[in-house]
This record gives C-alpha cells, structure tokens and sequence, in this order.
C-alpha cells in the first residue's frame, strides 16, 4: 500500500489532518486507531500529534496484517 506522500524527514510530528492525507483515511479512522493503541500519537494541550515514525510503523503494521 504505497503512501500519497512520504512523511518529511525534516517533520518529527503531524497533526491528524497530514496524518489524513499521507494515509488517505478520514478523522473518523485516525483517531479510532490511536483510541485503539494501534497509531501512536502525544498530545499536548488537548491536541493530538503523531510521530513520523509512528506513521511508518503503522504502515508496516497494515502491511504485515495483509501478507
């Protein structure tokens, strides 16, 4: 499943829109997935992040549930 839009590099966190739009999911499925544990993200004054690494791993994750 090749991402839209690899994650910059220079880019330690992304809100949960660019998390949207490197994913292709809604809102609705990104917050579902951190609620779940399965997409890490850290919050900071009632707004959610989430690391560029923790996109990649998640990424993995999809990809070994598909093999």
């Amino acid at each position: 499943m090749p991402m839209k839009e690899a994650p910059n590099q220079e880019k330690a966190l992304y809100t949960v829109e660019e998390t949207c739009k490197i994913l292709s999911f809604g809102k609705t499925v990104i917050y579902e997935e951190i609620r779940s544990g399965r997409l890490r993200s850290v919050g900071r004054h009632k707004r959610r992040r989430i690391p560029a690494s923790a996109i990649a791993e998640y990424v993995e994750l999809l990809e070994a549930e598909s093999a």
